[in-house]
């Protein structure tokens, strides 16, 4: 049976796991993998975790999924205040690992993969941009998660899809933001590196949220009605 202690600990192993390795491809070998490999990396985590604690939790590791998840009645309120500490937490923890490694070579830790916009991030796009590009971003993502796991006969390949839709909307988004798409994927790092990504993490904490919920609502006009 898998109990809320279960679930909730699946969700911040999960969470773990994708800020681990995703913000730390970014921050230790995003000159060698570019921007391709860097989506890579974010997308197989989402992969590899959906196929392990999948049947536990659903593998959400993203508070906007679960605020999609409980406007569409899949996920107790109790559950989703759960869901999301549970997503913090792994996400601090992923977070302080990656700043554990880079600062055991004695340099300066100026990069987790933090999340960011403006001059000297990417290609330095507003603070607005930023918003409407995370909202985007964001509501592809979630929308393409409730439309596969809308069925159970996709359930062998919803890890896959959901992980390679992932690594879609970062190809884009990496230049842009950094690609949040997840507020405790972007917290973590800010709340480790402090400063400039702590004083912007409000917009990626804010905006997948926004993304997700307008991505519930679609999909509850335009697909619910459809037969599982």
């Amino acid at each position: 049976m898998n109990t809320p202690v279960k679930k909730y600990a699946a969700e911040a192993i999960g969470t773990f796991v994708l800020v681990l390795f995703g913000c730390g491809s970014a921050a230790t070998a995003g000159g060698n993998l570019g921007n391709l490999g860097i989506a890579f990396a974010f997308g197989l985590a989402i992969v590899a975790m959906a196929y392990v604690i999948g049947s536990v939790s659903g593998c959400h590791v993203n508070p906007a999924v679960s605020l999609a998840m409980l406007l569409l009645r899949k996920l107790s309120a109790a559950d989703f205040v759960g869901y999301v500490i549970a997503q913090i937490v792994g996400a601090i923890a992923g977070a302080a690992v990656l700043y554990a490694i880079i600062a055991s070579t004695g340099a300066d830790v100026t990069s987790l993969g933090q999340n960011g916009f403006g001059d000297g991030y990417g290609i330095g796009i507003t603070m607005t941009m930023a918003v409407i590009v995370e909202i985007i971003l964001t509501f592809v993502f979630i929308y393409a998660i409730l439309g596969v796991t809308s069925s159970q006969s996709h359930g062998a390949v919803a890890g896959l899809v959901i992980g390679l839709t992932l690594v879609f909307v970062h190809i884009l988004g990496i230049g842009l933001t950094g690609t949040s798409v997840n507020p405790a994927r972007s917290l973590g790092p800010a709340l480790l590196l402090g400063g400039n990504a702590l004083s912007q993490v409000w917009v990626f904490l804010v905006s997948p949220l926004i993304g997700g919920a307008l991505a519930a609502a679609v999909y509850r006009w335009l697909n619910s009605s459809r037969q599982a």
